[in-house]
C-alpha cells in the first residue's frame, strides 16, 4: 500500500514563507514523479509543481519564481518552499507520485496524501 504523507503548513502571513514536505512509503521513490497542487474552497484544483523522477521541474504560472520544488530519494521525500507568500495561496495542498507524461494534469497521478492546509493572511 501507498502512503504519501504531508506534513508542514499552517499560518503566514503575506510576504512570508512557509514549508511543507511529504514522505512516501511503499513504493519505489525514484519511479516516481513527485508534485503539489492546491485546492481552495470553491475552486478547482489547481497544478503548483512537479518535480520528475529525473530531477527536471516545471511549476505553475501563479507560483513560478516564488516557490521551490525538491527531493531526497535518500529520504523518499519531497519538499515544497512556498516564499512571498500571497493571500491567493490559501488552500489544501496535496502530495501526489505518479507516472504520466503530462506532469500538470492531475489525472496522471496514482497516488495522493491527505493535503495540508495552508493559510496566507493579509
Amino acid at each position: 500500500q501507498v502512503r504519501l504523507v504531508e506534513f508542514g503548513g499552517g499560518l503566514a502571513q503575506a510576504g512570508g514563507s512557509l514549508r511543507l514536505s511529504c514522505a512516501v512509503a511503499g513504493h519505489t521513490f525514484t519511479n516516481l514523479n513527485m508534485a503539489w497542487f492546491r485546492q481552495a474552497p470553491g475552486k478547482e484544483r489547481e497544478f503548483v509543481a512537479v518535480i520528475t523522477r529525473t530531477g527536471g521541474t516545471v511549476f505553475g504560472n501563479a507560483v513560478r519564481g516564488r516557490f521551490i520544488i525538491f527531493r531526497d530519494n535518500a529520504k523518499s521525500t519531497v519538499d515544497l518552499q512556498m516564499g512571498s507568500l500571497k493571500p491567493e495561496d490559501t488552500g489544501v495542498y496535496l502530495c501526489a507520485g505518479g507516472f504520466g507524461l503530462i506532469v500538470d494534469q492531475s489525472t496522471n497521478y496514482n497516488y495522493w496524501g491527505q493535503g495540508t492546509q495552508v493559510t496566507v493572511s493579509s
